[in-house]
């Protein structure tokens, strides 16, 4: 019995793996380490068009933000609103997770959310600023090197933010 869930497992895996070759969109996005073919094929499918969002709604979206009660000047963050899609929320945690291990910069700001916020709170925010990436390598049509080398001319020139290089 195990057998046949393995090979049942296996042809799966070769048939996302074959889906994820046909779009071209999720090709880019398997560059970035940490993320396989079931994530970037789940990314590119669920985001739809990348334009239609700004830079923040993008979490918003996906629901992994704190939920905010606010009133009288006094903020109150809570848990996260959990309204977007959970399929990618969950993936997008699990590509956190191996993508810290690998990607310098990204590792750095999950240790400093680490000590900051605790660990739940932690892969949370790797998985936002994941998220923010791939968003980011889908409206730029760019593969991630090229978001490396983005990302280092803006350090240099001061100019660093999640958005569109430019003027702000």
């Amino acid at each position: 019995m195990y057998a046949r869930f393995e090979a049942e497992i296996e042809q799966l895996n070769e048939r996302v793996l074959e889906r994820a070759g046909e779009r071209p969109t999720a090709g880019l996005l398997m560059t970035h380490s940490g993320v396989g073919p079931i994530t970037a094929l789940a990314t590119d499918v669920f985001l739809g068009d990348p334009k239609r969002f700004r830079d923040g709604t993008l979490a918003s979206y996906i629901g992994i933000i704190p939920r905010e009660n606010s009133s009288g000047g006094r903020q109150r963050l809570g848990g996260l609103t959990k309204q977007g899609h959970p399929l990618l929320r969950f993936l997008w945690c699990e590509a956190a997770a191996h993508a810290v291990r690998r990607d310098p910069e990204l590792r750095q700001f999950y240790r400093r959310k680490l000590v900051q916020k605790g660990l739940g709170k932690a892969r949370v925010a790797a998985a936002r600023k994941l998220g923010i990436r791939l968003w980011i390598m889908l409206r730029d049509q760019i593969d991630y090197q090229e978001f490396c080398r983005r990302g280092q001319m803006q350090q240099r020139s001061g100019a660093a933010c999640a958005g569109m290089p430019g003027p702000r």
